[in-house]
């Protein structure tokens, strides 16, 4: 059995030599076809894309992506070649959720939101919105949800007159009855009642950039945070000079969602082997430093665990180390454990 792993999983080695005779590590962005010839399973990331061009004639049966998306997955070409497949869903979601809580707060603090009498509208209630709900619900003083594959009732026009924050989770969808492709666009920005905060931590194809920037410009936006671009990693850096918070799609890179992706990847490719019954994998993530210690205010504890201002500033102080910002993420907890 030889196993492709993408080598920016964390938390897998010693535990995927579990599974495979043999592992070979390397860069998501750089497997190619005579790395995948002779594989058996591919772990990836949205680095690598999964499609005919790097996968005809090559041995592979099964890939995992330890994310919860899977736009980067040629699904017709999998099924087609016979190839299974999975994916990670909801690994990640309450790492997103304190993504944008945190974000809430700092909005609170820096730029006068209050966030007692303000309406949060979500679009997109899967995993990851509900997780948004979970975390921010307490905090706001009404929530709206929109989601109409799911059957929520509430429009997006609704969200675009009564909302002072909306904030963006749907996977990307190009055609169909929902496409999500730019489904924040020039006409959505013009529609807005209330100068909103605009918030994509989604896929960046939700919201378009050039609409979004305009809309910062005349005032119809009046903050953004954007944690998924278009084009990245070659994001607009006009646009993110204007945003409040720009970061460079690590909503869901805190060490807990990171050792859930990989647990669940891990389980996944054993299932798939049948041997789940027979392995254990210990996947946890490092403990807070212990100079990082609560301080019994619940807000500040929030922001002592996460500030995504840190991730914004080095992003904004060199934009071009988007890959990198992500490769060597640093700890990050959502409990002080």
């Amino acid at each position: 059995m030889k196993i492709i792993v993408d080598d920016k999983i964390p938390y897998i080695k010693g535990q995927i030599e579990q599974l495979g005779d043999e592992v070979l590590y390397l860069s998501g962005s750089k497997i190619g076809r005579d790395d995948v010839r002779d594989a058996d399973v591919l772990m990836i990331r949205t680095r690598t894309h999964c499609n005919r061009e790097l996968l005809e004639g090559s041995t592979v049966k099964f890939i995992v992506t330890a994310t919860i998306g899977f736009d980067h997955i040629d699904v017709d070409y999998l099924r087609e070649a016979g190839i299974e497949w999975t994916n990670c869903p909801g690994c990640n979601a309450t790492s997103v959720g304190q993504y944008v809580r945190n974000t809430l707060f700092l909005l609170q603090r820096e730029r006068g939101l209050c966030l007692k009498d303000a309406t949060l509208g979500i679009v997109g209630v899967g995993h990851v919105g509900s997780a948004v709900l979970e975390a921010c619900r307490p905090w706001v003083g009404r929530v709206l949800l929109n989601d109409p594959p799911k059957g929520l009732p509430t429009s997006l026009s609704v969200l675009q007159n009564e909302c002072d924050v909306i904030t963006f989770h749907t996977p990307l969808v190009t055609d169909g009855q929902w496409p999500s492709f730019h489904l924040a666009d020039e006409a959505f920005f013009a529609g807005l009642a209330k100068r909103p905060v605009i918030i994509n931590a989604a896929r960046g194809e939700v919201v378009d950039n050039v609409a979004l920037e305009a809309a910062l410009d005349s005032g119809l936006v009046s903050e953004a945070v954007i944690d998924t671009w278009e084009h990245e990693p070659h994001l607009s850096r006009t646009l993110l000079n204007k945003v409040y918070i720009g970061t460079p799609h690590i909503a869901g890179y805190s060490a807990d969602g990171k050792a859930n992706a990989t647990r669940m990847s891990l389980e996944a490719v054993a299932r798939w082997m049948g041997v789940a019954d027979k392995v254990h994998f210990d996947v946890f993530p490092p403990k807070v430093p212990e100079s990082c210690r609560p301080s019994g205010d619940v807000v500040e504890d929030a922001l002592r665990l996460y500030d995504p201002r840190q991730d914004s500033q080095r992003l904004k102080d060199s934009p071009s180390d988007f890959e990198r910002l992500r490769g060597d993420y640093p700890l990050r907890r959502e409990l002080f454990v």
